[in-house]
């Protein structure tokens, strides 16, 4: 196994402690990928300190400059995109078509950014006092701690990486332990467009030494995080005791409410597609149907003969269109549901089992499960599961539909079909989620703002222009003439 190693002030080095652990492929969990650095707390301040000193110099270069880094950035990767998204594929499990697609949607969040650096924020605004000028300018937030998750380990750092320096900061990089390779091919590119040293240093260990360490410091004055609203819950404690910016992304349990809908069809299409792509390992996956009584078992056939066409396996073989999960613990947690489901009485559609008598060797798949008839209160509707289960609750009107959609403590995401116009503004309108697809799937756009309500999100929206709100200080500058 190729020993891997942090890149802080420009430099590849080895973790202080001179621990590694190593990586696994899903599809074939004995088959070892790479060894990593199991780094701790004086690697995290080593990096805050990189990022700390490039800082200045970073800040102060002219916003069409760092444009043009990412620029470059974004070409290296799109030439990249074979190989990136085959690592992907290998040490997160996802199937090769959705990988290729998120290194693709990584290069037009990059380029989007680039663009962005060359539009600095503020206002000038009209005196009310003869002989002064009024504006506002945006200045970099500082040194930022950016912390992704295993489930999209190329997506996810650039949405947080590209603005950070685009407005001029320095960044430190934690990704999740289990997808290390893709972070690294990241920095790597970085590093070849030309980036200086020390503005993105990266730095691969568990979250419980260096995640807590870089939320800690001082010196990091915001942090990026997506993952568990537990966890960000968590972060969002400790940053306030120093009064340190958090952008939090966390977790989802996304409705998808069918009523008076004149394309069934189309809905089963796109909520078996939003259900299960990623292995239902998206914050933003369809994780429950909410349809009234009248069209509940038409859509219900429908969504199974879409389930019926998923094909499981290993990412890498052609025809594939759904990978393991991604991890031992992951498909524990997974089965522990199904199991409770099953226990509650729900009515099993499809799956609902393990696809390997022997996950730990043969792969951590498990079958695209659908549940019926789940109540509204049921573990099935209310919790986030990560996975591929798909729980439908049946309705009697629009009325009940729209509180069992808002009766979880999430609010990231919520997907709407229905052909009266009326029922669209009254889900618009009425849902609890920071974003609501109507007639479609939860597809985001790359110059759209991305974001959540309640326990899914805390912070600016990311993507779009609303990253700017996270990664800049507001200045108002009076002058009198």
């Amino acid at each position: 196994m190729q020993p891997y190693a942090n890149f802080i002030a420009g430099k590849w080095v080895a973790p202080e402690a001179g621990d590694y652990y190593a990586t696994h492929n899903p599809a074939h969990p004995e088959e070892a990928l790479g060894e990593y650095p199991s780094s701790g707390k004086p690697d995290a301040e080593a990096a805050v300190a990189a990022a700390s000193s490039a800082m200045a110099a970073w800040g102060s270069a002219p916003g069409p400059q760092r444009g043009a880094i990412l620029f470059r950035f974004a070409q290296l990767l799109e030439d990249s995109r074979s190989e990136l998204g085959k690592i992907v594929t290998l040490e997160q499990g996802k199937a090769l078509g959705e990988a290729l697609g998120e290194v693709s949607r990584a290069v037009v969040e990059a380029r989007y950014m680039a663009g962005e650096a060359s539009r600095p924020g503020g206002q000038t605004y009209p005196s009310e006092r003869a002989g002064f000028s009024c504006q506002t300018v945006a200045e970099p937030l500082g040194v930022v701690a950016t912390i992704s998750p295993w489930n999209f380990p190329v997506v996810t750092p650039v949405r947080k990486i590209a603005p950070a320096i685009a407005f001029g900061n320095t960044v430190v990089f934690k990704p999740a332990s289990l997808t290390p390779w893709s972070a690294v091919y990241l920095m790597q590119l970085l590093e070849k467009a030309g980036l200086p040293a020390g503005v993105v240093n990266l730095v691969i260990g568990p979250g419980s030494s260096v995640g807590d360490c870089l939320v800690a410091d001082r010196r990091v004055r915001g942090i990026s995080f997506t993952g568990s609203s537990d966890i960000g819950g968590r972060v969002a404690e400790m940053a306030a005791r120093r009064f340190a910016s958090v952008q939090l992304e966390l977790g989802g349990k996304n409705p998808a409410v069918v009523l008076d809908y004149d394309d069934l069809d189309g809905a089963a299409r796109e909520i078996v597609s939003a259900a299960f792509l990623c292995s239902g390992q998206r914050c933003t996956a369809l994780s429950r149907v909410i349809v009234g009584e009248a069209q509940a078992d038409a859509l219900v056939e429908r969504i199974l003969c879409q389930v019926a066409k998923i094909r499981v396996g290993d990412g890498l073989v052609e025809g594939t269109t759904m990978g393991p999960l991604i991890s031992k613990a992951q498909f524990q947690i997974v089965d522990s549901y199904v199991r409770k489901g099953i226990e509650e009485g729900c009515a099993v559609l499809a799956g609902g089992r393990p696809l390997t008598g022997n996950p730990g060797r043969d792969g951590y798949y498990y079958a695209p499960t659908v549940f019926d008839r789940v109540a509204p209160d049921s573990p099935l509707a209310r919790e986030e599961i990560f996975g591929p289960v798909l729980p439908v609750i049946r309705v009697r009107d629009a009325e009940e539909a729209l509180t069992v959609a808002n009766g979880t403590r999430y609010g990231l995401a919520a997907a709407v079909f229905t052909s009266r116009p009326e029922l669209m503004h009254k889900f618009a309108t009425g849902i609890e989620a920071g974003m609501i697809h109507i007639n479609h799937g939860t597809a985001s756009q790359a110059h759209v703002p991305f974001g959540g309500r309640k326990d899914s999100g805390q912070g600016a929206f990311s993507i779009g222009p609303t990253a700017r709100d996270f990664f800049t200080n507001v200045k108002a500058v009076y002058a009198k003439w």
